[in-house]
């Protein structure tokens, strides 16, 4: 398996790109198929190349999901907490949307603005809400013009589609829950506007607001 990233590094593939056959890298490593064959489904395993569709295998795209199996196994056997990957999406996220202010596109912006009025307009219905919602916070993480920050924003929806709903139910009323839906057009509308710091301070409120109301839940 590292012989064959080395030689992915060495011949500098994107993304798309094909590797060469199992036959031609047997005789190039002197091994047998069948470890290359193994090789493959390891490297598939981890998205790092596609196997699939009875074509050559080619280098993948990087794959959010990965990173959010990882959190989620994490959280899982007790080895990180929710209150700590909020902790880290604050920090990042404040981050993403000072960028996102200072270097969206125009439709991104306008995107943005209408994930969140999405949520406004379905706000009697909370799965489309929360769908909204990541939606919303990965659009501005790639707004943001780094694919790492959209990678790792991208790997927080394995874990938060399953506190989300944790924390909508805990606020006591339709008047608490629409409020973390004003923070997220406030957001929107600073970034539209091209404003870093307005930006910045209403993804801190949101964080502080989502964070309050999953500790009052009992989710640490």
């Amino acid at each position: 398996m590292t012989s064959i990233k080395e030689r992915m590094r060495s011949e500098k593939l994107a993304p798309g790109d094909p590797l060469p056959s199992e036959n031609a890298l047997a005789l190039e490593f002197g091994v047998s198929r069948a470890v290359i064959r193994e090789a493959f489904r390891s490297l598939a395993a981890l998205k790092l190349i596609d196997v699939g569709g009875g074509r050559r295998a080619r280098v993948s795209a990087i794959d959010p999901d990965v990173l959010g199996l990882v959190l989620d196994h994490a959280v899982h056997t007790k080895q990180i907490t929710i209150q700590q990957i909020y902790d880290v999406r604050r920090t990042i996220e404040m981050r993403t949307v000072a960028l996102a202010a200072l270097r969206r596109a125009d439709d991104e912006a306008a995107s943005i603005v209408e994930l969140a009025d999405a949520m406004a307009r379905d706000f009697d219905n909370p799965d489309h809400v929360m769908r909204h919602d990541i939606a919303f916070h990965e659009a501005i993480a790639r707004a943001s013009r780094n694919p790492l920050f959209a990678l790792v924003v991208g790997s927080f929806h394995i874990v938060t589609r399953q506190t989300w709903g944790i924390g909508w139910a805990s606020r006591p009323n339709d008047a608490e829950r629409m409020a973390s839906v004003a923070c997220h057009r406030s957001i929107a509308r600073a970034i539209a506007d091209r404003d870093p710091r307005v930006a910045g301070a209403a993804m801190a409120d949101h964080f502080d607001l989502s964070v309050k109301w999953l500790l009052a839940a009992g989710v640490n």
